[in-house]
């Protein structure tokens, strides 16, 4: 395993298992593992700019539309899970990175930063949405990066925001733009925030805490305080576009690109966690499936994820008005659908829909 961070990464903010992403969890027997650092559901405020709240969602409601085969982490608990199932086994380069791939009929032979060369059966680019294997075996980026004109910016905060009661997440959501703290208490809270945004290459050169603090200033209560801790610690945030990575195919030979660096679904979909645990394990179930022929591991794997991944980045285009409603009229029509599933009725409406979206 070659990892460009110096160090493990044993940080960062919300992901969500559910649906398949339960499923494969449970299928590598991590479960027991992540059962315990489960945050489990809480109660969600709406609130305004100024801090004041609108109206709750308790977590009962979100509990009964989910169901109970879920699982909410923190990245780095879902982190510390994996590397511990695989340190004992896995050899892990640390600050290094694929320099060159080589391929012939039997082998690909990869150059790391070091000046070493391994030779394997199979390369796998887990390497995220700026992926380096994908630049070098499948071409430039912009060939498959689809910018989908928002910012995101996700951090852990050191100290509990004073003005969000422990236990709660409090979600501001305005034309273009949302911002949400969870206080789950000192390093167990986190804040999230996603903009529409016409120039993501401008925000981007100015900076997590320079562009957050600008798109998000004039809120007052829990952002306030997230935004204070972010100008004391920049590093600590996760800041980039938004953007799907489209691909007409994953593998080229006896290369393969997984998770972000296949197919992105974006934050929109929330779903990017389980699909990457859930397309990991599926990869190696297909291999295991076919021995040595790879070329047909790789077809009968992708063959069967396609769909799911082409369905996950169609809701995640579509569910981008939930995180930036493109109007005031927009904005009220969702607070309206959130207090409308808090009725017993529409509540089972919204439970089906999940189960068939996880179908």
């Amino acid at each position: 395993m070659i990892e460009r961070a110096q160090a493990r990464r044993s940080s960062g903010y919300l992901v969500n298992l559910h649906g398949p992403g339960y499923a494969a969890a449970e299928r590598l027997g991590l479960v027991p593992a992540l059962a315990p650092r489960d945050i489990g559901f809480f109660t969600s405020v709406l609130v305004h700019a100024d801090g004041r709240e609108k109206f709750r969602i308790p977590a009962a409601v979100t509990e009964a539309a989910v169901g109970t085969r879920a699982l909410s982490l923190f990245r780095g608990d879902l982190e510390s899970a994996l590397y511990e199932a695989v340190a004992d086994r896995v050899d892990i380069r640390f600050g290094t990175t694929v320099q060159a791939v080589v391929q012939t009929s039997g082998e690909v032979v990869v150059t790391l930063s070091d000046g070493t060369h391994l030779r394997s059966t199979l390369l796998v680019g887990a390497d995220g949405v700026h992926s380096r294997v994908r630049e070098l075996v499948f071409g430039a980026e912009p060939d498959y990066f689809v910018d989908l004109g928002h910012m995101v910016g996700a951090f852990p905060l050191g100290s509990a925001p004073e003005h969000v009661p422990e236990g709660l997440g409090a979600t501001f959501i305005g034309p273009g733009r949302t911002a949400a703290v969870m206080n789950l208490g000192p390093e167990r809270s986190s804040a999230f925030f996603a903009y529409r945004c016409p120039d993501t290459g401008a925000e981007l050169a100015l900076g997590a805490a320079p562009a957050l603090t600008r798109a998000f200033e004039d809120l007052r209560g829990g952002v306030a305080d997230t935004l204070r801790q972010l100008q004391s610690h920049p590093d600590t945030a996760y800041f980039d576009s938004v953007g799907q990575i489209v691909m007409d195919r994953w593998s080229h030979d006896r290369v393969v690109l997984l998770g972000d660096a296949a197919w992105c679904v974006t934050v929109f979909a929330g779903y990017g966690a389980a699909l990457a645990l859930d397309g990991a394990d599926r990869l190696g179930a297909a291999l295991a499936a076919h021995g040595a022929d790879i070329p047909a591991a790789l077809d009968t794997w992708e063959t069967a994820l396609r769909p799911e991944v082409q369905k996950r980045q169609a809701l995640a285009r579509r569910g981008i008005s939930r995180f930036a409603p493109p109007s005031r009229a927009q904005v009220l029509a969702g607070e309206l659908m959130l207090r409308a599933i808090q009725l017993p009725g529409i509540r089972g409406l919204v439970r089906r829909s999940i189960q068939r979206a996880n179908n």
